[in-house]
């Protein structure tokens, strides 16, 4: 009904626009908002106050021309002039009605629009580096972008879903490492491990499959590896010179070949472990896209010519630097080192740039909150390059602090003290994970009480919308139990029998689900659908503890039945696009 109001409006601008009243050239935003109170109508318009500016005119005066000009509507019942100039609609009850019946006809389709018109986005997101198992705080930008890449999905665009693998830098150089000291150890190599190595369980784990497949091939002398190496932070050293000494030892030590065995395994069990825990998550991709293949490719070097040739670069104490501070950067920005080698942010710019030229109408990337200082110089670099930076939507995500018992769980990444997604996915199941990760603003912090996610009460917001589902369900069970057919034809012709101000608050709630949809999608919003769902079953939960469904009365109980089969469709497809199941019995 939002969009026919629209469509009404919209052709009383162009009525009164043909008889010179409003100026042709004059576009307006046409704004509908639903009434927060049933004596002002169903639907209400700004309209009016913002076309009394440019026309010269009192918006009272603006509000009354569009009414008159209005086409005649079988939905609306009158249309009155609020305030200072609010234009408020009153719908039919035939029409405010008619919503359970387009919910029981579209089924699975209800909420899904057309509106991104098939524009072509690409949503990246988790994106860690394959250095270790996914963490709590991956799994919020897990849950966070596959959602928001389903409600793009269910609104009209092309979605493409990616995560960009960082095979390459000095994070995977640590943990190949890492992995082959671990492999010494396991061949009683002594030494002491590095302060700044990977330490997790999965590292041994991983130089286990290394010696069962190469044997003492690798093995080298503590004195070889050790002799001449910075100290450690421990012994007084700097604990960064010392695995960075580390790592080019066990590279020459090696050779190419046999230091690209080592640090392939440790990337690829990894890189599976995480690509089967985020299926088990719900989470898929079109594309692993690889950092590697950037250089492989030359796209990195391209993007490098492209500044240079654009007079972005300039050179300082033998690094080329990216002129980043034109565009707004606090700082410029080193592209390639000393040594020659590309960094990190070097590969970054042609990533995006790769985005750009792979036409995508919108890119979407989410990233952690510590990203946030790394915005501007991306967008600067795309600037640079003569892209569009204006296409690129960053999402920060804040970490998520899980507390047990009232107690805060302590975590580090780096000494593998951490838990992991997949542990927490086996303690509170993929549906609270899913659910209590997009209840709030992605850039909000988040507490995730495990204890509250995994009680079985209403004050577990997904169990009590879950809980609204299985009720319905349970009703359809007591009906068969009864030996009474739900006659839908029947339920359909009685609705107007539906005159309970419990049943009035559920219709007009389901009225309100594609706009929640549409909302969320496009403000990349997912709590918003969180929320609204959480009141639609406070309203199905309201109104099956004030009234019996399975009454006497055929045709009321047919009604009543067919509002809240529809009540259940839009439950069990509002948490489809959460990734979140829709139980019939709990």
């Amino acid at each position: 009904m939002k969009n026919e109001i629209q469509t009404l409006l919209a052709q009383a601008v162009a009525s009164l626009q043909a008889n010179q009243i409003l100026p042709a050239d004059i576009s307006p935003d046409i704004q509908i908002t639903r009434t927060k109170d049933a004596s002002h109508g169903d639907f209400a318009s700004n309209l009016a106050m913002m076309l009394a500016k440019p026309v010269g005119k009192n918006p009272r005066v603006v509000a009354q021309s569009l009414i008159d000009a209005l086409p005649a509507s079988a939905h609306v019942r009158k249309v009155e002039i609020a305030g200072p100039g609010f234009i408020n609609f009153y719908l039919n009850t035939g029409s405010t009605l008619s919503v359970i019946d387009t919910i029981i006809k579209q089924g699975d389709r209800f909420g899904l629009s057309t509106v991104g018109a098939g524009k072509r986005v690409q949503v990246e997101f988790v994106s860690a580096n394959p250095t270790g198992p996914l963490h709590v705080g991956h799994g919020r930008g897990a849950a966070y972008g596959a959602t928001v890449a389903d409600l793009l999905a269910a609104v009209g665009f092309n979605v493409h879903r990616e995560y960009y693998v960082n095979d390459a830098g000095r994070q995977m150089d640590i943990l190949a490492t890492s992995v082959w000291l671990r492999y010494l150890e396991l061949c009683d190599v002594k030494f002491t491990f590095p302060s700044n190595g990977y330490r997790g369980e999965y590292v041994v784990d991983i130089s286990r499959s290394l010696l069962t497949s190469h044997g003492r091939k690798l093995v080298r002398s503590s004195d070889e590896i050790m002799k001449d190496i910075p100290a450690d932070e421990p012994a007084g050293g700097d604990k960064e010179e010392h695995i960075d000494a580390l790592i080019e030892r066990c590279k020459k030590l090696l050779g190419a070949d046999d230091y690209l065995t080592v640090f392939d395994l440790g990337l690829n069990l990894i890189l599976d472990d995480i690509r089967d825990d985020l299926a088990g998550f719900g989470v898929t991709y079109d594309e692993w896209y690889s950092e590697r293949s950037l250089a492989k490719r030359g796209m990195t070097q391209k993007a490098i010519e492209r500044l240079r040739a654009a007079g972005y670069l300039y050179e300082l104490d033998g690094a080329q630097w990216f002129r980043s501070t034109q565009f707004g950067d606090e700082k410029d920005r080193v592209v390639i080192r000393d040594n020659g080698q590309s960094t990190y942010f070097a590969s970054d710019i042609a990533y995006h740039m790769d985005k750009m030229e792979r036409g995508f109408d919108r890119v979407v990337d989410i990233w952690g909150a510590d990203h946030h200082g790394y915005i501007p110089r991306v967008k600067a670099a795309l600037t640079a390059l003569g892209d569009d930076a204006g296409k690129l939507d960053v999402l920060l995500v804040q970490f998520a602090v899980l507390y047990r018992n009232g107690a805060k769980v302590q975590m580090s990444t780096r000494s593998g003290s951490f838990v992991t997604l997949r542990e927490l996915r086996e303690e509170v199941g993929n549906d609270a994970a899913r659910f209590f990760y997009v209840m709030r603003k992605c850039e909000q912090h988040m507490d995730f009480d495990l204890d509250l996610a995994k009680s079985q009460s209403n004050d577990n917001p997904m169990y009590y919308i879950q809980y609204a589902h299985a009720r319905i369900c349970s009703v359809m069970r007591q009906l068969g139990e009864k030996q009474i057919q739900h006659d839908a034809a029947m339920g359909a012709a009685n609705l107007d029998k539906l005159t309970e101000s419990h049943e009035s608050a559920l219709i007009t709630r389901l009225g309100t689900y594609p706009e929640i949809v549409e909302k969320a999608a496009l403000g990349e919003d997912p709590h918003l659908l969180c929320h609204y769902l959480r009141e639609l079953a406070n309203d199905l939960h309201t109104y099956y503890n004030a009234h019996q469904f399975i009454t006497d009365d055929a045709t009321l109980r047919n009604a009543r039945l067919t509002l809240i089969l529809a009540t259940r469709q839009v439950l069990k497809n509002g948490l489809k696009l959460l990734g979140v199941s829709a139980p019939e019995s709990m």
